[in-house]
């Protein structure tokens, strides 16, 4: 198994230990995320998980993503504007009661263990509560983030979990290795084990939630809770090297069809033509997305990965839940936004399977706009160059915007003069980031999580 975040990872090896399946696993640490890795997920947001079954050789891709709320009539007032840092630009957002959305991760949660898990519910729950209960050390990665969305996460109570008084009557930001903490959280988790999902959609947590976005302006109601469903998506199929990868096909970057026409270029190309390639079918422009990750392969052969996200927070907080920001996110608001609709994403958790539908390879990416660079030039590595999960997840990335082209240390000179003779505007930064995505692979020789996230993979042995 692979997270973004070592508590995370620990979750997911425990619950393969007990014998669960990878469904289980993945469940309990989008679980587990939620209290963990909370500046990205929570169980106010919503996500995707693909599940590969190794006995009918099938693939399933659950939808648990936000809805648009406003079934009941309600208008939202206008969100509040806030400005969030993306590297050295400042980039505008959305934040308050009318920036959330139906969240969906209590039930899909609930929905992926029912349709392919095997341990008792508690057993799901449990180890997340625990963490909430006892608090989780805050990782060197989150704590440099921090300071970035500090404008979405010091509001409400985030003052209280993600700031420490700092001796002369102000308060800091929460550091590295300090106790992350949310106040109620591990008793909303203990009526979630009792109760199941409908605690947290139309009984009183949920309602509570409502009472608390309605009252800052928002659209969200208890008809919208009462209405949403966790939805299995159509698979999406692309060739790419030896293998097919199995996506949703409805992301909003479009990623088999991008997939699918870099296959047919990639393979025998140099670093140079590989390069140009990549920048001419990744050029996107960059946005902010939190999100993280997970990935699990059980002993049977069966395979899971799911994405999920909070946006940056809403800055609504009830039980030590975060209200998502998804409709504060300006990248997502593309077209028509009907209540009851599902919001677009980017997210796509996947497997690759061989030619009679073994597996070969399950994945995902957290990243917003990255996502899609970054999962596609780590398959890149492993399908088309044959390197091993660890070494393709560590190798440099590149991020074509608009304006330039980032890359990481570790590309060739003639990489860079290339491009540079193309008329790129070429940005070489000093070090590898989180801006250039993080993944989670699981490959031929093992797992791999992201240095650029701080992540941990985990390895059972028999």
């Amino acid at each position: 198994m692979a997270a973004g975040h070592p508590a995370t990872a620990t979750v997911g090896r425990d619950i393969l230990a007990r014998g669960g399946s990878a469904a289980d696993a993945v469940a309990a640490m989008i679980l587990a995320g939620c209290v963990a890795e909370t500046l990205f997920t929570g169980l106010g947001g919503g996500g995707f998980a693909t599940v590969y079954d190794a006995r009918t050789k099938s693939v399933h891709c659950l939808d648990f993503f936000v809805a648009v709320p406003g079934l009941d009539g309600t208008v939202p007032a206008a969100p509040r504007a806030i400005q969030v840092s993306f590297g050295d630009v400042e980039v505008p957002y959305a934040v308050g009661g009318p920036s959330v959305a139906v969240p969906g991760t209590p039930s899909g949660v609930a929905a992926l263990h029912a349709a392919f898990g095997r341990l008792q519910w508690d057993e799901i729950v449990a180890p997340a509560r625990d963490l909430a209960h006892d608090g989780v050390p805050f990782p060197l990665a989150h704590a440099q983030l921090l300071p970035d969305v500090a404008a979405a996460m010091v509001l409400g109570d985030g003052v209280a979990t993600y700031t420490r008084p700092d001796g002369d009557g102000g308060r800091r930001h929460l550091g590295h290795g300090e106790l992350l903490h949310h106040e109620g959280l591990a008793h909303t988790l203990d009526d979630y084990l009792q109760h199941g999902p409908e605690i947290l959609t139309t009984g009183r947590r949920g309602r509570a939630l409502v009472d608390a976005v309605w009252s800052d302006g928002g659209a969200l109601s208890v008809a919208d809770m009462a209405a949403y469903r966790v939805q299995e998506l159509p698979v999406r199929h692309a060739e790419f090297g030896p293998g097919t990868i199995c996506v949703r096909g409805n992301d909003l970057d479009h990623f088999a069809g991008t997939a699918a026409a870099v296959n047919r270029v990639l393979v025998g190309a140099g670093p140079v033509e590989r390069a140009r390639q990549l920048v001419a079918a990744l050029r996107a422009t960059a946005l902010r997305a939190e999100t993280t990750t997970v990935v699990a392969v059980d002993s049977e052969g069966n395979a899971c990965a799911a994405t999920h996200s909070l946006g940056l927070g809403s800055g609504v907080w009830t039980g030590g839940v975060h209200g998502n920001s998804m409709l504060g996110e300006g990248e997502l608001l593309r077209g028509e936004l009907r209540p009851g609709e599902r919001m677009p994403s980017m997210m796509v958790p996947m497997v690759v399977c061989d030619d009679s539908g073994g597996l070969l390879v399950v994945a995902g990416a957290a990243g917003g706009s990255r996502i899609r660079p970054a999962l596609l030039q780590v398959l890149t590595g492993v399908l088309i160059d044959g390197h091993g999960a660890a070494e393709a997840v560590a190798a440099p990335r590149l991020v074509a915007t608009p304006d330039a082209v980032h890359l990481e240390p570790g590309y060739a000179p003639d990489v860079v003069r290339a491009l540079t003779e193309d008329g790129e505007q070429v940005v070489q930064w000093p070090e590898q980031r989180p801006y250039f995505g993080g993944a989670a692979v699981i490959a031929h020789d093992g797992p791999a999580a992201d240095p650029r996230r701080g992540g941990l993979a985990l390895r059972l042995e028999a």
